[in-house]
């Protein structure tokens, strides 16, 4: 009679895995995609149509191209859950766990800093000056209509729905208004929750951990080999 294998002893997790919540840069990836595919069919049409050393220059131009395009437009994203930060950069992956994190910092480009003092882009949340200054007038705007009191209530009502300035048609005024916050870039309310989840749940004992970075070999070496190459046929003619 076979007796019961024991039990692994290594720690379960109390809880479910927090699913990783992904932040991209649509505008990143759409440009991308449209200067992917202008690369692609130039550089098949010259595969195709061209002869000699016009052939070996479009497939090196191909492997240098491809790679680099992609790691700058498609690839950059940021993966966040309740342990730790993942940020995929255009030649690294950068694992942040909460606990590691020091602050964010908004300015011309958006960047995180461990406790070492370490300082990593966020290449998926690039800021937009233009989305900031929008979002500026739209408060503008707002505190405009919060301070016009009943007045913007009555024109609520007479227009019905969503009156002027954000006031509502129901009786609801400034109030509504300051509950939902300030008007913010898409850029900035990404900061705003990674900064909110990192203040929640620094602490905490899973978001413990040692900061790990990894080289993305697999986009380096075929933009260095695409560069070499391409340099060598043009040098050579």
């Amino acid at each position: 009679m076979s007796t019961p294998q024991p039990q692994s002893s290594s720690p379960q997790p109390s809880g479910p895995v927090s699913k990783d919540r992904a932040y991209r840069s649509p505008a990143g990836i759409s440009g991308g995609v449209l200067v992917l595919a202008l690369v692609l069919w130039l550089g098949i049409d010259a595969l195709v149509a061209g002869d000699g050393s016009t052939r070996w220059k479009a497939l090196a131009a191909l492997v240098f191209l491809v790679p680099l395009v992609a790691a700058y437009t498609v690839r950059p994203a940021v993966f966040a859950n309740d342990d730790r930060m993942r940020v995929r950069n255009p030649f690294r992956v950068i694992v942040l766990p909460w606990s590691r994190v020091d602050s964010f910092r908004s300015a011309y480009t958006n960047e995180v800093f461990t406790e070492g003092g370490a300082k990593y882009q966020l290449w998926s949340v690039p800021v937009s000056l233009r989305g900031r200054k929008k979002a500026a007038r739209q408060e503008d705007r707002r505190a405009v209509g919060g301070a016009g009191g009943a007045g913007g209530r009555r024109r609520g009502s007479v227009l019905g729905g969503m009156g002027q300035f954000g006031s509502r048609g129901d009786g609801v005024g400034s109030g509504a208004v300051e509950a939902d916050g300030p008007v913010r870039a898409e850029a900035d309310k990404v900061m705003d929750e990674l900064r909110e989840l990192w203040e929640a749940r620094q602490a905490a004992e899973g978001s413990r951990g040692e900061v790990t970075v990894r080289w993305a070999y697999e986009v380096i070496v075929p933009v260095v080999v695409g560069a070499v190459a391409l340099g060598v046929l043009l040098g050579v003619g």
